[in-house]
């Protein structure tokens, strides 16, 4: 049994990014931009009401506060100050949830946060206490092995490994920087292969060449990859033809 999780509501005014309704279709839990990095008041409860009429869980992605560089530049936030922001994003979306008739379940930072709390104790911490602020016990989605995962398993929250489906792997089993070639797979074959190794014989081929062990509990097909529906819909349908089951983890 595998969740399949993907980016939504990444638009703001009237540009957008994802196709949410389509990626509503397919996965099982929507990371749900929290306005930080893209997202807007009428965005998130769109996209909300979406994904409680289909019975899709709801995340919020949270992120450092960049929408002109759509939370990819990693910045050195006060712990402070970050935990009231990610309280914050948490805080807004669950409005929209509620109204919707659903509830936030778990938190997934985005971007330059996501790897910065995979190493940093400082940062990682603090996204834990903005979650801890915000109340409800949410379950934190993350890298396995990252200090985010850590802290929150020391705080009582469920700790999520996620590994992703088009993303290129380094040795140590952490994500290729998006500056690098090759760090995101682009062929649709390629990554479906690699969502059913995952999932199946629990393992990656890396940008090296070895071969690297993965436990997740989730998966992630980023929504703003190019044919980012239709290539969900196929990993879908090919960890279903495999014999895994996929429902959400909360």
């Amino acid at each position: 049994m595998i969740d399949l999780n993907a980016d939504l509501g990444e638009g703001f005014g009237n540009w957008t990014l994802t196709d949410d309704d389509a990626l509503l279709a397919c996965v099982t839990s929507a990371n749900v931009a929290c306005g930080f990095h893209a997202g807007d008041a009428s965005v998130m409860r769109r996209v909300c009401d979406a994904a409680a009429a289909g019975g899709v869980r709801i995340g919020a992605q949270v992120s450092y506060r960049d929408l002109a560089g759509f939370g990819r530049r990693s910045m050195d936030v006060p712990p402070a100050e970050l935990t009231a922001e990610i309280a914050y994003q948490i805080g807004a979306l669950r409005v929209f949830a509620q109204a919707a008739g659903s509830t936030v379940s778990y938190v997934k930072p985005h971007g330059a946060l996501y790897n910065r709390a995979v190493w940093d104790d400082d940062q990682a911490a603090a996204v834990v206490a903005g979650i801890r602020l915000a109340g409800g016990g949410l379950a934190v989605l993350g890298l396995p092995g990252s200090r985010l995962l850590a802290h929150a398993a020391e705080a009582g929250l469920p700790a999520v490994e996620e590994a992703f489906a088009d993303r290129a792997y380094t040795p140590q089993g952490t994500l290729v920087p998006r500056g690098e070639p090759g760090a995101v797979v682009h062929d649709a074959d390629d990554v479906v292969r690699r969502s059913v190794g995952m999932a199946v014989e629990r393992a990656v081929t890396g940008a090296d060449g070895s071969r690297i062990p993965v436990s997740a509990r989730s998966l992630c097909v980023h929504g703003d990859t190019p044919g980012a529906a239709a290539l969900a819909r196929r990993v879908r349908t090919a960890l279903e033809e495999a014999g895994v089951a996929v429902r959400a983890f909360t």
